[in-house]
């Protein structure tokens, strides 16, 4: 039997239309995960992208308010820390002022990182300019997520982790039905191929060389392919601009 794969427009109203269904389910089980007991293996770095000049969405997407009242990189922050994540990092644009005030308001240890390649580089460049900071004794995993998936649960971050411990895999995933997505765990064993990484491939030329050792996490949760490129994306996941 074939199944008819959705266009990639039909895709992404499929996921908005979920995640808004699911809001207030989603911040209802983010108030509740704040009280809960978490995973405290101080052994995963966790980086939140956010150097790109957001030119689709033509304001920065790191500064978007999310239904709750946060913008975009606050909540990342917090529910990577909330998850388990030691210490959040923020990399941004050396002429971020913007971001940079607002990293240094969010509190959970949470701290800004300048990536001086970020036009020249890409986002491989803003992954390397956090693992160079976030690389330290002790760190065995580094936890990647882009500024413009911002309804990720703290569940799913503890769970990811939670696998990443039991398995030793190199690569951990987040799954929604099918589709891959974040956040993404990087073992320290890829660390080296990541640094030497093609920039115009970027981290998924790690990824598909280590599809053996590599563990999908199939989560309910939709943020995790829930990305917010444009307006339309914004208006389409939370009705409004």
């Amino acid at each position: 039997m074939s199944i008819a794969v959705p266009h990639r427009w039909q895709r992404r109203v499929n996921i908005f239309s979920g995640l808004r269904v699911q809001g207030t389910t989603l911040l209802e089980g983010l108030a509740r995960s704040r009280s809960a007991p978490r995973y405290n293996p101080r052994v995963v770095a966790g980086v939140i992208l956010a150097a790109g000049r957001s030119t689709r969405m033509g304001r920065s997407k790191a500064l978007l308010i999310a239904p709750d009242g946060r913008t975009f990189v606050a909540r990342l922050a917090e529910t990577l820390s909330e998850g388990g994540v030691d210490a959040p990092l923020v990399v941004g644009r050396q002429d971020d002022d913007p971001l940079r005030s607002e990293v240094e308001t969010i509190g959970c240890g949470v701290r800004f990182v300048v990536n001086a390649d970020a036009d020249e580089g890409g986002q491989l460049s803003s992954l390397l300019a956090g693992l160079r900071k976030a690389d330290r004794p002790g760190v065995r995993g580094l936890m990647v997520v882009p500024v413009d998936a911002p309804m990720v649960t703290a569940d799913t971050v503890a769970r990811l982790i939670a696998v990443f411990n039991s398995t030793g895999a190199a690569i951990v995933r987040a799954r929604h039905h099918g589709w891959n997505g974040h956040p993404v765990v990087f073992s320290r064993e890829t660390f080296d191929e990541l640094r030497h990484a093609d920039p115009d491939v970027g981290a998924k030329a790690v990824v598909r060389a280590y599809q053996g050792a590599l563990v999908n996490v199939d989560v309910e949760d939709a943020g995790v392919i829930g990305d917010v490129d444009t307006p339309e994306d914004y208006r389409d996941l939370f009705g409004s601009s």
